[in-house]
C-alpha cells in the first residue's frame, strides 16, 4: 500500500474528539483520513484552492497528476488494484468536466471511485460564472450517485455516505460537488459511526431456494459451463469460483473484466469468449446445457447481440449483487441477487458434481487443438510474441494495464493471468489513454509489484505527459509501448469490413517514444526485432526506475479469431484467411 504521510501534531489523536471549529476543507480531510485514505489524485485549480490548503501540511499522500484524465485513471487503477475507494480532486468548470470519461469508465466498470470537485459560490451558480458548470447534472446518468454540499454540517455525513455507496453493492462512483463557500465555512466536526440510507440496501445474501434450484440444475446437466465476470474479481471470490469448478468439474470461461478472477494455467479455463475469444469458450458457449453467469453483464462483445445464437439449448443461472443486470440482456432461468462470493460460498454446501467428465474432455480437446495462434516471424516483431515475453520474463508476476484496441486483445489473448487484481483494462467504455495512469495508481498501492503497462502509440500520446510524474517521484512503472504506427483495431476494422479503405488511421508522424521519455527524464529503449526486444527489455525490468521500451510492431498484424459484428459465435474468423 502507499505510504501514508504523517500527520502534524495539531491534527494527530482522536479526531471526533476536538472540540474547536473547523473550515469545510479542514472537515473534509479529516473525513478522509477517517476512511484511511492514503493517496489522492488531483490537480489544483480555483474552486479547490482552500482544500489544497488543507492539504498543504501533508497528512494524506496527494499526487499532482498533468491532466484531470491522468489523475481520475489513475485513482481507477489504484482502486482496481486494491479493491478501496480510488479518490480524485478536480476544480469546478473544465476540471469537473475533464474527470467525465474517468466516471463513466468506472461506472460501466464497477469501480468504486469518490470523486471531488469544487464549485463556484453558491450565489453564483445559475448565474454561467467563471469556471461554473453542472457537474452533478452533466455526470448524474454515470454515477452511482451525486452530492451537491450546500451546508457545511451536512459534509462529513457526505463523505461516509459516498464511501459506503461507492464501495458496496455493486462497486461504483459518487461524486461530491463542494462550492467554495462551503470549504471555506466553519463549524463543528463529528464523524459520524454509521451510514443508513433508506433507499439504499444492497442485499449480498442469497436466496437459499435459488441455491437448491442452481444443485438441482447443476445435477442434472451434462454439459455445464461458468462464464465468469468482473464481479468475480470485485467480491474477492476467486478462491470460491475455483473450489466450485474443481467440485463440481464445471469448465471455465472468463470475460475481458473477469481475467485474472480464474487461473490462466488452470485445466477447467477455457479462455475468454466473444469477439475476439477461444475457439474453445465460444464453441463451449454454443454446446452448453447449463449456463451458470457469474457477476458478468452478458454484453454484446460476449454475445454478439445475437441471442438468437448465443447458448441456446442452455438454462442460464445469472448470479450478480446487481437485480438490475439479471434479466436484462439474456432471458434468466435461475436468478441468484447477491454477493457473488457469499452466493458461491453458499453454493459449495452439498454441491453436486455434474456428470459432465465426457463434457470436460470434449471442451479440453478444443484447447489442445484449437489454441490462438499466429504466424511468428524473425523479419518484424510479432505483437503476441511481445506479450508472451513480458509474460515469461516475469514468471506473470505483475499486474497489467492496457489501454482499449488490439494491443488490449493480445494481453487478453496471450497472457494467462493466475493472481487477483492482476489485470487491470477499459472494459465497457473502451476508454483510450486509459491504461499509463491506471498502471501509476496501481505502482503506488503496490510498490513492491512489477508493473507493466501495455498500451499503444495510439493511446499512449492521449495521457503521455503522466510521463513526468513518474519521473519526479520515481514510480518505477514499466511502459511497453506496441507502436504500429496506425489506430490498429480501426484499421483492422477497415481491411476486413471497409474493403481496405483506411481513412485517419496512419500515426506514421507520432514522436519518437524514446525521446519523447527522455525529455521527461524516463530511461527509454526501442526494439525492432527479438534480438533487441529481449535485451533492452531486461535491462528495463532491472532499471530501479520508470522505463519505457518502444515495441516497433508488425503494422498490419491483426487480431484473430474474430466473430464479426451482427454474427453469431459459429462464425469465427480464425485468421486462416490471412495472406
Amino acid at each position: 500500500m502507499a505510504q501514508r504521510l504523517a500527520m502534524p501534531a495539531e491534527r494527530s489523536g482522536d479526531l471526533t474528539q476536538l472540540q474547536r471549529e473547523y473550515s469545510g476543507s479542514e472537515i473534509l480531510l479529516r473525513c478522509l483520513i477517517e476512511e484511511g485514505v492514503e493517496v489522492i489524485f488531483g490537480y489544483p485549480g480555483g474552486a479547490v484552492l482552500p482544500i489544497y490548503d488543507s492539504l498543504y501540511h501533508g497528512a494524506v499522500k496527494h499526487l499532482l497528476a498533468r491532466h484531470e484524465q491522468g489523475a481520475i485513471h489513475a485513482a481507477e487503477g489504484y482502486a482496481r488494484a486494491t479493491g478501496n475507494p480510488g479518490v480524485v480532486i478536480a476544480t469546478s468548470g473544465p476540471g469537473a468536466t475533464n474527470l467525465v470519461t474517468g466516471i463513466a469508465n468506472a461506472q460501466m466498470d464497477s469501480i468504486p471511485l469518490v470523486c471531488i470537485t469544487g464549485n463556484v459560490n453558491q450565489n453564483l451558480i445559475g448565474t454561467d460564472a467563471f469556471q461554473e458548470a453542472d457537474i452533478t447534472g452533466i455526470t448524474m446518468p454515470i454515477t452511482k450517485h451525486s452530492y451537491l454540499v450546500t451546508d457545511v454540517r451536512d459534509l462529513p455525513r457526505v463523505v461516509k455516505e459516498a464511501f459506503y455507496i461507492a464501495s458496496t453493492g455493486r462497486p461504483g462512483p459518487v461524486l461530491i460537488d463542494i462550492p467554495k463557500d462551503v470549504s471555506n465555512a466553519k463549524t463543528d466536526y463529528h464523524y459520524p459511526e454509521q451510514v443508513h440510507i433508506r433507499g439504499y440496501q444492497p442485499k449480498t445474501d442469497p436466496h437459499p431456494l435459488q441455491i437448491t434450484r442452481l444443485h438441482q440444475a447443476l445435477a442434472e446437466a451434462k454439459k455445464p459451463l461458468i462464464l465468469a465476470g468482473g464481479g468475480v474479481v470485485s467480491s474477492g471470490a476467486e478462491k470460491e469460483l475455483i473450489t466450485f469448478a474443481e467440485k463440481a468439474q464445471v469448465p471455465v470461461t472468463t470475460t475481458l473484466m473477469g481475467l485474472a478472477g480464474f487461473p490462466g494455467k488452470h485445466p477447467l479455463w477455457l479462455g475468454m469468449p466473444g469477439m475476439h475469444g477461444t475457439y474453445a469458450a465460444n464453441h463451449a458457449l454454443l454446446e452448453c446445457d447449463l449456463l451458470i453467469g457469474i457477476g458478468a453483464r452478458f454484453d454484446d462483445r460476449v454475445t454478439m447481440g445475437r441471442l438468437d445464437k448465443f447458448a441456446t439449448g442452455a438454462k442460464i443461472v445469472h448470479i450478480d449483487i446487481d437485480p438490475a443486470e439479471i434479466g436484462k440482456n439474456v432471458d434468466t432461468y435461475i436468478p441468484i441477487v447477491g454477493d457473488v462470493k457469499k452466493s458461491l460460498s453458499a453454493s459449495l454446501d452439498g454441491l453436486p458434481r455434474s456428470r459432465s467428465q465426457a463434457w470436460v474432455k470434449q471442451v479440453q480437446s478444443w484447447c489442445r487443438e484449437k489454441p490462438n495462434t499466429y504466424r511468428d516471424s524473425d523479419q518484424v516483431l510479432k505483437p503476441q510474441w511481445v506479450i508472451r515475453h513480458l509474460y515469461e520474463s516475469t514468471g506473470g508476476d505483475a499486474i497489467v494495464t492496457t489501454d482499449v484496441g488490439q494491443h488490449q486483445m493480445w494481453v487478453a489473448q496471450y497472457f494467462p493471468f493466475a493472481k487477483p487484481r492482476s489485470f487491470i483494462t477499459s472494459g465497457g467504455l473502451g476508454a483510450m489513454g486509459f491504461g499509463f495512469p491506471a498502471a501509476i495508481g496501481a505502482q503506488l498501492a503496490h510498490p513492491g509489484t512489477t508493473v507493466i503497462s501495455v498500451t499503444g502509440d495510439g493511446g499512449f500520446q492521449m495521457t503521455s505527459q503522466e510521463l513526468a510524474v513518474i519521473a519526479l517521484s520515481n514510480i518505477p512503472v514499466k511502459v511497453a509501448v506496441l507502436n504500429n504506427r496506425c489506430l490498429g483495431m480501426v484499421r483492422q476494422w477497415q481491411e476486413i469490413f471497409y474493403k481496405k479503405r483506411y481513412s485517419e488511421v496512419d500515426l506514421a508522424d507520432s514522436p519518437d517514444f524514446v525521446r519523447l521519455a527522455e525529455a521527461y527524464h524516463v530511461k527509454a529503449w526501442r526494439a525492432e526485432n527479438k534480438e533487441e526486444a529481449v535485451r533492452v527489455w531486461k535491462e528495463a525490468l532491472s532499471h530501479p526506475g520508470p522505463a519505457v521500451v518502444d515495441f516497433r510492431i508488425d503494422s498490419e498484424e491483426n487480431v484473430y479469431p474474430m466473430v464479426a459484428p451482427g454474427k453469431g459465435l459459429d462464425e469465427m474468423i480464425m485468421g486462416e484467411e490471412e495472406s
